[in-house]
């Protein structure tokens, strides 16, 4: 493994904590906490940026999504089409997540969190280069795909965590 190799999963990993201190015996009705009728809630924001990086680490291996490989599509049992991942979801799309537990969400997070490390572990230095998308301007490399996920992730989860802390306060 390379040390760039070390330093993303590390980054995961920290991800994955902040996961389990968000949703590990939080109440259901925190989990569906919003700050406004407008706002994401707890839930959907693990959700949505599990089943991001689910999507876009799947991508960059060439391999299903867990979303629709192990089922957890079925599980969750949300109105949304099968390759949905909360892009422009509506405010009631949302609110479709309220009845979701912590530990289906952390179930699923785990189980991409350890196929992200599965993967990241096979990189090599030279693979970071690799252009993945090229419809932006620069061309988006693996590198960066992979850093935009971390960044995405670490932003959602830290928003779950700022909602549960404002609900504390109240």
């Amino acid at each position: 493994m390379t040390a760039s190799g070390d330093l993303l999963i590390d980054a995961f990993g920290r991800i994955r904590e902040l996961v389990h201190n968000v949703v590990d015996g939080t109440a259901p009705d925190d989990l569906a906490a919003r700050l406004d009728d407008g706002a994401n809630s707890v839930a959907w924001l693990v959700w949505h940026l599990t089943r991001i990086q689910d999507d876009h680490i799947a991508g960059l291996a060439g391999s299903d999504q867990l979303w629709t490989s192990q089922d957890w599509s079925e599980r969750f049992g949300l109105p949304f089409p099968a390759g949905a991942t909360g892009y422009g979801h509506s405010t009631r799309d949302v609110a479709a997540l309220g009845g979701v537990s912590g530990e289906l969400l952390a179930g699923y997070h785990d189980a991409v969190h350890d196929r992200t490390v599965e993967y990241v572990a096979t990189l090599k230095d030279k693979d970071f280069e690799r252009v993945v998308d090229d419809s932006w301007t620069p061309a988006v490399t693996l590198g960066v795909r992979i850093i935009s996920v971390i960044s995405d992730d670490l932003q959602h989860a830290g928003q779950a965590a700022f909602i549960l802390g404002v609900r504390g306060r109240q």
